[in-house]
């Protein structure tokens, strides 16, 4: 069984390695555009194998979608950062070309392959592939919302002083500062939050979780990569191993929540299909009222992929 990194950067070779030691593949194929990249970075986490006790082969290749054929999953983390003096439709245009060109060989030599999008602007290049891979939503879906919870989590287990093993989460909408994180869905140990931690403690922990990549930008001038990657590679299991784990995605919506035609972030069940099932929560009023203001915005930046006619 074969899964396929699409992009060498820091999140994707991350992502890879992660793979690679999970031990759920025969192979893990890393592809970049930059010649030797990828092939380096995979001779250098194969060298881990004897270290890390792994079979899992690691092949990089440069731009050769021939050797990503019959990949059980495919994870895309292409696409350019913003750069100073960009603008948001600047950045939409380059990533979605390079998403699009992407998904497009991918599904080329991979007609069943479940597609992962850690590309940015994450909701609308999901958008992007769905329409270029032309295949079920159910397989075309986005890396988001387990890192963002996962954020939420390790800032809540510091605070409380607990195990981050012991805490559950959930938020919605899109992966940006109008994510909707969901206290009243948060427990430690089986224990809801909000007996445990302050309101405005909690407040201030749910408004960090917002801005969880802004932080780290600041802190190295760039974005993160061991948790994204991290993140990826979770997903990538639990397709693997068909665990039907319940993690919030990236997904398209056809009714659920009242929207449609929208991807957004909502708890899904994932497994060898890809989205087994779309699970919506009961929202309290200001909870709607939030994943509106969310979606409102992922539809604004879709809109402007819409309105360049790629497709």
């Amino acid at each position: 069984m074969k899964v396929t990194v699409v992009g060498a950067g820091n999140v994707g070779a991350t992502c890879a390695n992660c793979i690679a030691e999970k031990d759920i593949v025969s192979e893990v194929v890393l592809l970049d555009i930059k010649e030797g990249i990828a092939e380096g970075k995979a001779l250098d986490m194969w060298q881990t194998a004897p270290i890390n006790l792994y079979d899992t082969r690691i092949k990089g290749v440069t731009n050769d979608y021939s050797a990503t054929a019959d990949s059980e999953v495919v994870v895309i983390t292409s696409g350019l950062p913003r750069k100073p003096g960009m603008s948001r439709d600047d950045l939409i245009s380059t990533n979605a070309g390079i998403v699009k060109s992407v998904t497009e060989n991918v599904i080329k030599f991979s007609p069943d392959a479940k597609i992962i999008i850690v590309s940015n602007p994450l909701d609308v290049m999901c958008y992007c592939a769905y329409l270029a891979a032309k295949i079920d939503s159910s397989r075309v879906f986005g890396m988001a919302g387990v890192l963002d919870t996962a954020r939420y989590r390790a800032f809540l287990a510091e605070t409380l002083n607990v195990s981050p093993k012991d805490i559950q989460a959930l938020l919605l909408g899109g992966h940006g500062d109008t994510m909707v994180p969901l206290p009243r869905y948060t427990s430690v140990g089986g224990i809801p939050v909000t007996e445990l931690i302050e309101k405005d403690k909690l407040h201030a922990i749910i408004e960090r979780t917002k801005v969880g990549g802004g932080e780290l930008v600041k802190l190295m001038g760039t974005s993160a990569w061991y948790a994204p990657g991290a993140a990826a590679a979770q997903m990538v299991e639990a397709i693997i191993r068909d665990q039907h784990r319940v993690f919030p995605v990236c997904a398209l919506l056809n009714g659920e929540y009242g929207m449609k035609n929208i991807y957004l972030g909502v708890p899904v069940v994932l497994g060898k299909n890809g989205i087994e099932k779309i699970i919506e929560v009961k929202l309290d009023t200001e909870e709607q009222e939030l994943l509106a203001t969310s979606a409102k915005a992922v539809r604004s930046v879709m809109d402007v992929l819409d309105n360049m006619k790629m497709f």
